[in-house]
C-alpha cells in the first residue's frame, strides 16, 4: 500500500508507532493506564496464604479433646493482622495470634474439638477476618466421633432380704 506523500520509513513510523492525535486515542491510553494501575495496586498490602485449609480427623473415639495447628504465611507486602476467628459452634475453639504477622512471617491458629457427647459425623467451619486481601477466610475441620464400648457386666445374685433363718 502507498500512501501518497509518505516515504517507506514515514510509512513504518506512521503505522506502527501512532501518535495520540484524537480525543478517542488519548481516552484509551488513559484507561490502559488506569486499569494496569489498579492491577498492580491490588497485589499490594497482606495476603494470608494457608499450607491447607481443611483437615479430617478421621475416626475418634468419644471424650476426649482434639487438637489441629492450621499454618500460614503472609506472603503480602503489609503486616496481616487477624481482628477476629471464629468458629461455627461451641464444640470448636480457635486460637490465633492477637500481634500482627509481619510480611514473610508464619503464624499458626490452633483449633481444638470437644467430643465429649458429640457421637457421629461432624464438619465445622472456622472464619477468619483480618486485614489480608481476601478478607474473610474459611478453614474446615471434619471427621467421625465413635462411642466408647461400655463394659459388659454379669448382674451379682443379691441375697434375698427377707430369706428365712435355720
Amino acid at each position: 500500500m502507498h500512501v501518497k506523500g509518505l516515504g517507506c520509513s514515514s510509512f513504518i513510523t506512521y503505522f506502527y508507532f501512532p501518535k495520540p492525535k484524537t480525543m478517542k486515542h488519548l481516552f484509551l491510553l488513559f484507561i490502559t493506564s488506569f486499569t494496569l494501575g489498579n492491577i498492580l495496586f491490588a497485589q499490594s498490602g497482606a495476603q494470608i496464604t494457608f499450607s491447607e485449609e481443611k483437615h479430617s480427623f478421621g475416626e475418634i473415639e468419644e471424650g476426649p479433646k482434639v487438637n489441629h495447628e492450621f499454618m500460614f504465611i503472609n506472603t503480602g507486602t503489609e503486616p496481616l493482622v487477624l481482628s477476629n476467628v471464629k468458629a461455627s459452634c461451641g464444640c470448636t475453639t480457635p486460637s490465633w495470634p492477637k500481634e500482627p504477622i509481619l510480611p514473610g512471617e508464619e503464624g499458626s491458629i490452633m483449633v481444638t474439638y470437644n467430643t465429649a457427647r458429640r457421637i457421629g459425623a461432624f464438619n465445622k467451619s472456622i472464619t477468619i477476618t483480618s486485614n489480608s486481601n481476601e478478607t474473610t477466610k474459611v478453614l474446615y475441620i471434619s471427621g467421625k466421633v465413635n462411642a466408647v464400648p461400655e463394659e459388659e457386666t454379669m448382674p451379682i445374685k443379691q441375697p434375698l432380704m427377707m430369706a428365712p433363718t435355720n
